[in-house]
């Protein structure tokens, strides 16, 4: 989609990866500290951004694996720092990090155990019972966690330490009338966990499970008059959505049931076009988190300037073409 179709509006890639660039300069900041729960997902938001945005090299490599590697636990997880205990949600942004930056091998050179530690731990968070996935040691179930198992294992090339199967098999139960997936079975649906949902079934190749046209029309409903998209009915609109939305239709070949220039000239007022990054919606703060899902949203859209993104990882689609083809 070319930036001239939507009116005077453009993308300030140049402020945005200058914006995720000084990201980890903020350390006096109060706000820095209060996120450390979310510091190394917030690497891989900030990596990934820089990457669809035609800047790979703008976070230092070998700070990136280190800082992910002083993150994994004994067990073989990961924490979402150094010192936090491992959580499966930290445990694949360390390994799509790893597989963005071509340092996987890092993990037999230094990391504790090698890829099939990590494998281990998070095979030992199925649920043998349900197939589902628990976040951590404390057995908190969402379907957020099968999703992240899937596409870590699959992407370690270590599927089989799972019982896919079953895992899929629990995606169906959380399955609604109205076509979309909610956290667990019985659930209301949600944007987000149709993503998760959607995303597993696209990485175990049973897409075919999926209602598309019920989903789609679910999916579709989601946008509002502003072009931005909500996760549920009722809901303000949010740029995070244009993934999880977007990333759902694209997976079910209905991302044309959509006004993808309504869209995208939502995604980009919520630009700072002074500061840099994206917020949820226009005239909030920017965030990390909002500026990877609002760049990945653009992309899905193909605007003119981003690098394509794989729908069903939420990377590179370059990389992803790379590891499954080797």
């Amino acid at each position: 989609m070319a930036a001239g179709t939507l009116s005077a509006q453009k993308l300030y890639s140049e402020k945005h990866i200058d914006y995720v660039k000084k990201l980890d300069s903020r350390k006096d900041e109060l706000e820095y500290w209060l996120t450390e729960h979310l510091r190394l997902n917030g690497v891989y938001w900030g990596l990934t951004a820089l990457h669809l945005l035609g800047c790979p090299d703008g976070l230092p490599r070998e700070d990136a694996i280190n800082f992910v590697l002083s993150c994994q636990r004994e067990n073989g997880g990961f924490g979402a720092a150094p010192g936090h205990d491992a959580h499966m949600l930290y445990t694949v942004s360390a390994i799509q990090i790893l597989v963005i930056l071509d340092a996987v091998d890092e993990l037999e050179k230094r990391g504790l155990g090698g890829k099939q530690k990590v494998g281990s731990f998070i095979a030992g968070l199925q649920d043998q019972n349900t197939g589902s996935f628990m976040g951590d040691e404390w057995g908190e179930l969402d379907t957020r966690f099968l999703y992240g198992a899937l596409n870590a294992l699959s992407l370690l090339n270590l599927l089989d330490l799972v019982d896919v199967t079953k895992a899929i098999a629990y995606v169906q139960k959380c399955e609604n009338l109205d076509g979309g997936y909610g956290i667990c079975p019985g659930a209301e649906s949600h944007a987000g966990q149709v993503f998760t949902c959607v995303g597993a079934l696209a990485i175990a190749g049973r897409l075919d499970l999926v209602d598309k046209d019920r989903l789609g029309s679910w999916l579709s409903e989601r946008q509002l008059d502003n072009g931005g998209l909500n996760g549920r009915p009722e809901k303000l609109e949010d740029a995070c959505y244009s993934w999880w939305v977007g990333a759902s239709l694209a997976m079910i070949d209905k991302l044309h049931w959509i006004d993808g220039s309504k869209l995208a000239a939502f995604i980009l007022r919520c630009q700072d076009p002074e500061a840099g990054g994206f917020a949820d919606r226009p005239g909030h703060a920017v965030d990390v988190f909002h500026t990877h899902f609002a760049v990945a949203g653009l992309s899905l859209l193909k605007f003119e300037g981003i690098d394509e993104v794989d729908p069903v990882y939420c990377m590179p689609k370059a990389i992803i073409r790379k590891i499954f083809s080797a």
